[in-house]
This record gives structure tokens, sequence and C-alpha cells, in this order.
């Protein structure tokens, strides 16, 4: 692990941009900036920018390199269970990968009654709500309950600065956004998925809460997963020591995610009606800290810093002069 010091010397040089002349088509998302190749390769950088509430808040340090390289190890280890779309990794924050027909929802799968964003289910269920994303929940769950099974809440996908809207399976074959064989077909590759990350992230004494999949086809029509997997950009995870006595007190379980973040946040303001605060270097620190225990816990490797001397955007633009 990193010694805090390590980490605040290094917000000065956080990766904010990585915008690339010589590469074609760029695109900027929350997160990664993207560049499509004419032949059909996507080149996919992952910024130190963070974003929560559909907004970009921030940048911690080496955030981009610990996303790109923990989704590497999950790629890798769920290769057998869905095809994805990486051709090749020339940078520890690049993915080049394979362009794909996107497809319109992401799907979301979750083993807990948790969340803090209004289409979480904890912020649906403490509304009232009993019957979200066509599933029915009982009376008298509180927070941070395990769920009865594990269940798929699909979402929209919105826009950068958009929303994404709650949504049932059989709005999206109904609406036309999927046909019943590919939402068929999606939720088996999901719950696939999560349970193989279940079940590493519990031999490393980690609870898998939730998590977001992106898919898309590929020129043959084959659903493909993209963009990231789980990721503590795109999922929750706990460490399971001590869960169960914190939950019992009412208290949060230590979380090593995006949730600190967001939690941070809403006790501050009302993150969709108030301006939010600026983030203070400390929690920063923290915030990258978090994020490096949890790639050391799910891959059992040591994070590597970046070497001093060059800066992050110019190592990438380096290692990817081979793509002008």
């Amino acid at each position: 692990m990193l010694s805090s010091a390590v980490i605040r010397a290094a917000i000065p040089g956080v990766l904010t941009e990585a915008a690339i002349p010589e590469l074609p088509n760029y695109y900027r998302g929350k997160v990664r900036e993207n560049y499509d190749l004419p032949d059909g390769r996507r080149i996919l950088i992952s910024t130190d920018r963070q974003s929560a509430f559909d907004q970009v808040l921030s940048a911690v340090p080496f955030k981009g390199q610990v996303l790109t390289q923990t989704a590497r190890f999950w790629f890798e280890a769920c290769a057998d269970i869905c095809p994805n779309h990486v051709i090749e990794y020339p940078d520890p924050n690049v993915v080049v990968g394979r362009r794909l027909d996107m497809l319109p929802i992401e799907m979301v799968v979750r083993d807990y009654l948790t969340g803090s964003t209004d289409t979480s289910v904890w912020s649906m269920y403490k509304a009232g709500n009993r019957t979200m994303y066509g599933v029915d929940f009982p009376n008298g769950l509180v927070k941070n309950d395990k769920l009865p099974g594990t269940i798929l809440t699909p979402t929209t996908k919105a826009d950068v600065g958009g929303h994404d809207a709650p949504i049932s399976p059989k709005e999206i074959v109904a609406t036309g956004l999927l046909t019943q064989k590919q939402w068929d077909e999606l939720a088996e590759l999901s719950l696939a998925l999560f349970a193989r990350g279940r079940d590493i992230a519990a031999k490393n004494g980690l609870l898998l809460v939730d998590t977001k999949f992106e898919f898309g086809l590929d020129p043959q029509g084959r659903i493909t997963l993209a963009d990231e997997i789980l990721t503590p950009d795109s999922s929750r995870y706990w460490r399971a020591e001590g869960f169960a006595a914190r939950h019992a007190k009412g208290e949060e379980p230590e979380s090593l995610d995006k949730e600190f973040l967001r939690l941070w946040i809403a006790a501050r303001c009302d993150p969709y009606t108030q301006p939010i605060p600026a983030i203070p270097d400390d929690t920063l620190v923290e915030f990258s800290q978090k994020y490096i225990s949890l790639f050391e816990a799910v891959t059992g490797q040591s994070f590597d810093a970046p070497p001093a001397g060059e800066s992050v955007k110019e190592r990438i633009r380096r290692n990817l002069a081979k793509y002008f």
C-alpha cells in the first residue's frame, strides 16, 4: 500500500485530461477519453477524474491506473463466461478494444439493499416503494440488509450529465430497447459474471455488494462485455470482517469503492439540488487509498506508482505513438 505522503505528493500531477491531437475521433466521457480508429478499434484512456451524482467533482491520485488494472484482472478472470472488447493494454491507464454497437441498458446486479443515489434500491425502498425494477420487496428491511436473492435492477443509459433511469425487464422489451432474446442473454451473463466476482471477492475477504455491466454487439452480432468490469467505480465492495457487527449497530460497512465519496457528499448537501462542496486533499488521499486497497485485495498484487520524472499524460502519449 502506498503511503499517504506518496499519494498526497501526487495530487498536483493527477491526470485530469488526456487530449491527444494526433489521435482521431475524440470523445470525452465522465472519466475516460475515447478515440475511435478507422479500423474499428477504440482507445479508452482512464483519467483520474472522479464523478458522482452525475457530475465530475475532482481528480483522485492514481485512480485511472487502478481502474484499468482492476478491470484487466476481472476481464481475464471472466473471459470464459463472456467475450469482452479488449485487444491490448499499451499503457497502465489505457485499453485498446473493439468498437461495439453498445446496447442501451446498463445491467445492475445487487445482493444487498443499499445505495445513496436516487436510483438505488435503498433510496427507493426508504421512500415507500416495494416494487422496483419489476422486483417485489418485503416490508421490514433496513439499509445494508442482505437481499433474499440476487436481483437485476437495469437502468437506461444517460448521456454525460444526464441521469440513468430505472426500468423493468418488461418495459425494456416492450419499448424495443432489447429483444426478449437479448434480455434473456444479458440477464444470464450478468448473473454469471456477478457470481464469479462474488466468489473471488469472498476468497479475498470482501463482499461484492452490487455492480454495473455494459454490453455491446460486435460486428458479428455477438453480445460482448465492454467498458469496465467490477471496478470500485462500477461496483460496491465491503470488507467482510466486521460487517455483521457494524450492521447490527446500524453503522455503515467499511467500503472500498465510490460510495465513500457519495456518503461524504450526502452528509454535507443534497447533491441533486445544492452545490457540492470542494473535496479536501485529506479526503482525496483517503479515497485513493481505498481504491488501491481494493485493487490489492482483489488481485493479490502490489500497486506500483508510476516512476517520477515523466507525467502520466506524457507516458500515455509515448505509449500510444504507434496509433498516430
